[in-house]
């Protein structure tokens, strides 16, 4: 059934990263919706609802989900798991803008990067500390190092489907293969990707868009999905320590050799402080993997937690958390419109 579930979830990935990588650089997918708030002489100005907090959403709260779902499945009681939501959500949502500022000196842009690094380092102290608290109350503790594996997937796939918005935004946007060495033009000479319009932060921020370049958010997508994948597998497996080590790893050295492909604005020096906080993740990583040492653990039912999830509380926090994220995401700083209305007078 563990085998079944992956495979179910697999074709899920895959059918909604192929059509975002094959759709979303058009020009029709980066405004979703637009508010009129504000009447003005010219005619009324509009709040424009991005794709980007959209794609942001799913992928929050795909994200969770699945930390939710593989904690469910390793046994781990039902409040611990919603407290190391909370503390972990708390505070890396609110850090994507605050570390992006503090990097890029920029107000009005997020950072995944920087929030997966604080993550990362809030989540080993936090876990031990809910495990503590619960076992000091008589309770059921907190398995530290099965929630550290479920956080490592959960980012993967996170990260993986949040590429998705990036590429409607057109940011983290690749180099043009022009200024690229001559075997990276060859590889994606056919296999590269342009966006479209004036209001993307590739056409704004580098006059980029039309231009050939290297598909670094789709290759992001599909590397990290897929190890988000074979995470899942390990963990099924009761193989904690490995599924962590393995998410963890991939993800963070992609990170650091992605950014040569990049050319969007990253923070000044020649590595990037995204970077450096990929490199020390990896070494933290390790360390905390022999501080939180995980026996192999049986009995891991992915199929049979999802239905247990299957409840109304859990889909209304679901449904709250996802707009919450849309909004906070979604509502565009950077484009604004310009909203006029008129009466069809051959269909009165």
């Amino acid at each position: 059934m563990n085998h079944l579930f992956l495979l179910s979830f697999a074709l899920f990935i895959g059918a909604n990263l192929w059509w975002g990588i094959t759709a979303l650089h058009r020009e029709r997918w980066q405004i979703i919706a637009t508010v009129p708030y504000r009447r003005t002489p010219e005619g009324w100005q509009g709040i424009n609802l991005t794709y980007y907090g959209l794609f942001n959403a799913n992928a929050y709260v795909l994200a969770v989900l699945l930390y939710l779902l593989l904690l469910e499945a390793g046994g781990a009681g039902r409040a611990p798991i919603l407290l190391s939501v909370a503390g972990i959500v708390g505070c890396c949502a609110p850090a994507s803008r605050l570390i992006a500022r503090l990097v890029e000196k920029k107000a009005y842009t997020f950072t995944v990067g920087g929030a997966s690094f604080l993550g990362l380092l809030l989540a080993p102290p936090l876990f031990s500390a809910i495990d503590h608290l619960f076992r000091f109350h008589g309770g059921q503790g907190f398995p530290v190092a099965a929630a550290l594996a479920a956080l490592a997937i959960a980012y993967a796939l996170g990260e993986g489907l949040g590429r998705l918005a990036c590429i409607s935004f057109g940011c983290c946007y690749g180099r043009s293969l022009e200024s690229c060495p001559a075997p990276l033009r060859r590889l994606f000479a056919r296999h590269h990707v342009r966006f479209h319009g004036k209001t993307r932060k590739v056409a704004y921020e580098s006059g980029l868009d039309g231009t050939p370049l290297v598909p670094v958010q789709a290759i992001t997508a599909t590397l990290s999905s897929l190890v988000a994948l074979a995470g899942i597998f390990l963990y099924g497996k009761g193989m904690f320590t490995a599924a962590f080590l393995l998410t963890l790893t991939v993800t963070q050295l992609w990170r650091v050799f992605s950014e040569t492909l990049r050319a969007d604005y990253r923070g000044g020096g020649r590595m990037s402080a995204y970077q450096r906080m990929a490199l020390f993740s990896v070494a933290y990583g390790g360390a905390v993997a022999l501080l939180f040492p995980a026996t192999a653990a049986a009995g891991i039912d992915l199929t049979g937690a999802l239905g247990r999830l299957w409840s109304p509380p859990a889909i209304l926090l679901v449904q709250c958390g996802w707009l919450a994220i849309f909004l906070y995401t979604g509502k565009s700083m950077i484009t604004g419109a310009r909203i006029s209305f008129h009466v069809h007078r051959d269909r009165i």
